[in-house]
């Protein structure tokens, strides 16, 4: 084994708390980008450049469908650093209009042997000036950017409306696509906002203010039913797609769970998946839809995209595989569209609901 190997590691940070640890690696890429030899290094040994995998959606330019989950980046520090782990793309927040410490520590919570991560992080982020002036120095971006916006924690849920419409305002002219946030567990009230009365007002009104794709990330803890309705009502309403899913509260999954916060990471990826299946079978011809929640595998990336998924994004799992992970989805995408005859990824995309025709 290698000093360097992520395993070696991953022993190391794994043995300082994970907030420290989550620091300590972001110092790591932000000095990368100032090696220019190095970045170019690892980039070539991580990111897959391959007809097959890339596509243009909604007029957004994608070389690979494998990308970094919201919540990594809270303040938009790691945006060029990125596409040196293999990313395609990434989504950066989730920004609140006023900078908050999110809510008190300890916050974060590795659950070891269920390779998954518990946080209550709370929205914790140095906010939207911030995070505009971060926007405003890249200087050189070749992959999308997705914004992940959502409400401050004191905006109480009758104003939630007016701190969605200051986010979309300030961002309009920055990044490739927005995401609304309001599927959090850690913001009290926060998923009551998941309502038609709520989204149908917010939808309507983003669509006045900017022309980017919108997309709506919703919670695994609905039933299918509620989670498909929910979804059809934003996309009536604008949506230009639908991101599943954010973290779980279901505790009965470990009993080694809080019992606060949500659960990410392997222990979500059946949950994630099930809830995504039939979000698919509903909504994969009619919007686009992303897939998050506990993938870990090539093989657990092509059951989202045969589901319905146009993309795919990873975040807790990163922590686990390190970021081999990242370029064994993309080198194993490929393997898998050639085992099925396909030329091309849209060729999957919600395979079994075609196939089933």
């Amino acid at each position: 084994m290698s000093i360097l190997s992520y395993d070696t590691i991953k022993k190391i940070l794994f043995k300082l708390d994970p907030e420290t640890a989550h620091a300590l690696g972001g110092i790591a890429l932000r000095s990368v980008v100032y090696c220019r030899p190095l970045m170019r290094s690892i980039k070539d040994r991580y990111f897959i450049t391959d007809a097959r995998l890339a596509q243009n959606i909604l007029g957004i330019e994608f070389k690979n469908p494998v990308g970094l989950g919201a919540g990594f980046d809270k303040n938009g520090q790691y945006i060029t650093a990125m596409p040196t782990l293999g990313f395609g793309f990434t989504e950066i927040g989730t920004v609140t209009p006023k900078p908050q410490d999110g809510n008190p520590k300890p916050r974060l919570f590795r659950l070891k042997e269920e390779e998954s991560i518990q946080n209550a992080m709370g929205f914790n982020n140095k906010g939207s000036d911030y995070m505009l002036n971060r926007l405003n120095k890249l200087y050189f971006v070749d992959y999308p950017i997705g914004i992940n916006i959502g409400k401050n924690k004191l905006t109480t849920e009758d104003d939630a409306l007016n701190d969605y419409e200051m986010l979309l305002r300030k961002f309009k002219d920055y990044g490739d696509y927005v995401v609304i946030n309001i599927s959090s567990p850690n913001t009290v009230g926060l998923r009551d906002l998941q309502n038609e009365t709520f989204i149908k007002s917010l939808f309507e009104l983003a669509k006045t203010i900017t022309t980017k794709p919108i997309f709506l990330k919703i919670a695994p803890d609905m039933t299918p039913k509620d989670a498909i309705d929910i979804s059809e009502v934003a996309i009536k309403y604008g949506a230009s797609g639908i991101i599943a899913t954010n973290t779980t509260i279901d505790y009965s999954l470990t009993p080694n769970a809080k019992d606060f916060g949500g659960i990410s990471g392997a222990l979500l990826t059946k949950k994630s998946y099930e809830l995504f299946r039939e979000l698919g079978k509903a909504l994969h011809d009619k919007t686009i839809l992303i897939s998050v929640g506990g993938i870990d595998s090539p093989e657990e990336a092509y059951r989202r995209i045969k589901a319905g998924a146009s993309l795919v994004q990873v975040y807790s799992m990163l922590v686990y595989k390190g970021p081999i992970l990242i370029k064994n989805i993309n080198e194993g995408l490929i393997e898998l569209l050639n085992k099925d005859g396909y030329k091309h990824i849209s060729e999957a995309i919600g395979a079994d609901w075609k196939e089933s025709k």
